[in-house]
């Protein structure tokens, strides 16, 4: 795959329709379609094709599932990478599965970490046990689930990450909470970051915000590129500015070196 300096990033902050999958992936459709051209990657919310619904047994579907096949479909007609997390089925155990789709039909994913065990999350769900790094025009994009930004070991930048990205089912409530995690995310590690996060109300009465925002290295949110338009926010990162940051002021070489165990 061909190198691109800058990468055109689009966050999806959209309602979701509770425990209803069709409907979801209808209405994602159509959004994603009018994109074609005009955006490199489609970022879509935690739990996107039902909320934040632990009802695994009856929403989880497996990988060869109704879901996944129409994300390959939509990547391949768009011609846009497409990524979000939902519930899955594998092995006859259950997964809150961030999957990230290219075009060319390739399928990367990175099981949730940390279970959020308040909302009972943990009694259903298997977490995942490794990173994932994925490698697309170039760039080095790490995946994280909603809870995972609370965790900063989990997700440091281990020379290996130039833009994170959370999905996220994450309350208004704690919004500020949110905000401040993402700054922290990008500052401490010298990385872009992109958090994506629903709006409306679910199926449990959970008011979101949205908040969606894409952070610089420098911790500043930006702006962005093409004016929001039915809940589409699009940004173009830059990596050669991320790394004349990163040479400026290098903290990386002062990190301390450790491992999880």
């Amino acid at each position: 795959m061909e190198t691109k300096d800058n990468l055109r990033v689009t966050l999806a902050q959209v309602d979701l329709a509770w425990e209803n999958p069709q409907k979801n992936r209808l209405g994602f459709e159509r959004l994603i379609s009018q994109m074609k051209g005009k955006s490199d990657l489609i970022i879509l919310p935690e739990t996107f094709t039902t909320g934040f619904s632990i009802q695994a047994n009856d929403l989880a579907e497996p990988m060869d599932g109704s879901t996944i096949t129409w994300i390959c479909n939509l990547s391949h007609a768009t011609e846009l990478a497409i990524c979000g997390s939902l519930l899955i089925k594998d092995n006859d155990l259950f997964y809150n599965r961030f999957v990230f789709i290219t075009p060319d039909g390739g399928i990367s994913f990175y099981d949730k970490r940390h279970l959020f065990s308040i909302g009972g999350e943990s009694l259903k769900f298997t977490p995942g046990d490794k990173r994932l790094i994925v490698s697309f025009f170039g760039w080095r994009i790490a995946l994280y689930t909603c809870y995972d930004i609370r965790f900063p070991v989990w997700c440091r930048n281990r020379n290996d990450t130039d833009l994170m990205i959370f999905a996220a089912n994450w309350p208004a409530s704690r919004k500020e909470v949110w905000k401040t995690l993402l700054k922290a995310r990008a500052i401490e590690n010298q990385v872009f970051v992109a958090g994506v996060n629903r709006v409306g109300t679910d199926g449990n009465g959970v008011l979101y915000s949205g908040e969606s925002q894409m952070i610089n290295s420098r911790g500043e949110v930006m702006p962005e590129t093409i004016v929001p338009d039915n809940g589409l926010l699009t940004y173009e990162i830059s990596k050669q500015e991320l790394f004349n940051f990163r040479e400026k002021f290098p903290v990386a070489n002062d990190a301390d070196r450790f491992l999880i165990i």
